[in-house]
C-alpha cells in the first residue's frame, strides 16, 4: 500500500518535483537523475507511508537532499589536469603562497607542531596514530594541530592584508 501511494504521488507531482531539482541543479539531465535517485531512495526504504501529503513530504525532502548532494559532489570535483590549465601567472602565485606558507610553518611553529602538522597533511596519519607515536593524549595532540593551524592562518592573514 505504502509503495502504491508513493508512486502516485510521485507521478501525480513529478513535474513539480523536477522543477524544484532543476532549479537547484540548474540542468535538465541532472535533475532527471536526481529525481530518479530520490525516488529509488525512498521506494527501496519501504516507510510506512499512510498519507498522499507524506509520501509527498518524503519525496520532496529526497529530492531537495539528493539535489543539493550533487551540487556538492560536483563542486568537490577537481579537474586532474587543472593546474597545467591555470596561465602561468597564476602558477607562480600558487607557488609562491605555498612557498610562504611553508616558511610559515618552518619559522614560527613548534617542532612538536610543526611534526603533527606533518604528519597529518603529508602523511595521512590519524591524530590518534601520532598520539601513540609521540606518547601524547589524543586530545593534546588535537590542541597542538589546532594551534598550529590558527597560528599558520593569522599570520598569513596579517602578511596578505
Amino acid at each position: 500500500m505504502a509503495t502504491d501511494l508513493l508512486t502516485e504521488t510521485y507521478m501525480s507531482l513529478r513535474k513539480r518535483f523536477r522543477a524544484r531539482a532543476w532549479r537547484i541543479l540548474g540542468n535538465a539531465d541532472d535533475a532527471d537523475d536526481a529525481l530518479q535517485e530520490a525516488f529509488f531512495k525512498l521506494w527501496t526504504r519501504n516507510y510506512d507511508i499512510r498519507t498522499a501529503s507524506e509520501a509527498e513530504a518524503l519525496l520532496s525532502t529526497a529530492v531537495r537532499n539528493t539535489s543539493l548532494d550533487a551540487v556538492r559532489r560536483r563542486r568537490d570535483k577537481v579537474p586532474i589536469d587543472a593546474a597545467d590549465r591555470l596561465p602561468a601567472e597564476d602558477r607562480r602565485d600558487r607557488a609562491e603562497q605555498l612557498a610562504a606558507v611553508q616558511g610559515l610553518i618552518d619559522r614560527e611553529l613548534t617542532d612538536t607542531q610543526r611534526y603533527i602538522l606533518e604528519r597529518v597533511e603529508y602523511g595521512g596519519l590519524t591524530q590518534e596514530q601520532i598520539a601513540q607515536e609521540l606518547g601524547m593524549q589524543p586530545p593534546a595532540v588535537r590542541m597542538q594541530l589546532s594551534r598550529a593551524r590558527k597560528t599558520i592562518r593569522e599570520l598569513y592573514k596579517k602578511r596578505n592584508l
